[in-house]
């Protein structure tokens, strides 16, 4: 976990939001798209584990999942294209992203042992309650990985202390209710919540869901610690030939980072 914390560290002494990119492993040459992004100007990577029903994920993530299935990726690949990686940075940041399933299936302990060894530095469980994770988060914590839970906006005051007290690192805040996505406008009632939110934690707090635009960076930038953009990352490199994903995902980031290198507006939003 000393990746992430001192990520978060620096970013406050900055005073600046960072940017987290999300890719699912296996849907393009992942190791030369992160590498991409991480010249971008991405200060973490979630390494997403396909998975065959990720119920937390939209249209896009979906896609990615099923054609990184179709591929063959397995979660050995997952740590393969993680030690790929931490060879050429090694400070950044690596969060798995998975279900609880691949997890179970692969063997908690295995899991947290394999991942400490490639480099993982903290896994984000997306489908599992703080409540029924204690046997898990014993295994990662005896391997130095950290675990990370989500927040709602519906999250009571008791959910939110339960989430930060079982969480290393950061909080993930789910921006909206529903499923991930590019979305052309945030829920109006986000900022409000976050200074909430964040008021009630220990922990920095990473914004996700629906964040595409130059814009939103710019409205969340003093309200969060980071940022997590996901499935605009995901969309650009499933668009076009796979030779241009890894520059294609990066002008997302710059995008993100200085309107004057893409033109957001042509994300589309979520159906």
């Amino acid at each position: 976990m000393k990746r992430v914390e001192t990520l978060f560290r620096r970013l406050k002494r900055e005073r600046r939001c960072g940017l987290i990119a999300y890719v699912t492993c296996g849907d393009g040459d992942t190791g030369r798209i992160v590498d991409a992004l991480a010249r971008a100007g991405a200060d973490a990577i979630e390494l997403g584990i396909p998975f065959s029903d990720p119920i937390a994920d939209g249209p896009v993530i979906q896609a990615a999942s099923q054609r990184a299935l179709q591929h063959g990726t397995t979660t050995h690949d997952v740590f393969a294209i993680a030690r790929a990686i931490r060879a050429l940075h090694a400070d950044l940041p690596l969060i798995a992203f998975s279900y609880l399933n691949p997890i179970l299936r692969y063997g908690a302990r295995r899991f947290a042992h394999d991942a400490c060894e490639a480099g993982i530095d903290a896994v984000l469980l997306t489908d599992l309650p703080p409540e029924a994770a204690a046997e898990l988060r014993k295994e990662l914590r005896e391997e130095g990985l950290g675990a990370v839970f989500l927040l709602a906006p519906t999250s009571t005051d008791a959910r939110i202390r339960a989430i930060d007290r079982a969480s290393d690192g950061f909080v993930y805040y789910v921006s909206t209710t529903g499923v991930t996505g590019a979305r052309r406008e945030l829920d109006p009632s986000l900022l409000g919540r976050l200074d909430e939110v964040r008021a009630k934690l220990r922990h920095p707090i990473a914004v996700g869901f629906g964040i595409s635009r130059h814009e939103h960076y710019e409205l969340l930038r003093e309200h969060c610690d980071a940022i997590v953009v996901g499935s605009a990352i995901v969309r650009a490199i499933g668009e076009g030939d796979a030779d241009g994903a890894a520059e294609r995902a990066a002008n997302v980031v710059r995008g993100i980072l200085d309107t004057a290198i893409l033109d957001t507006a042509s994300i589309a939003p979520v159906p």
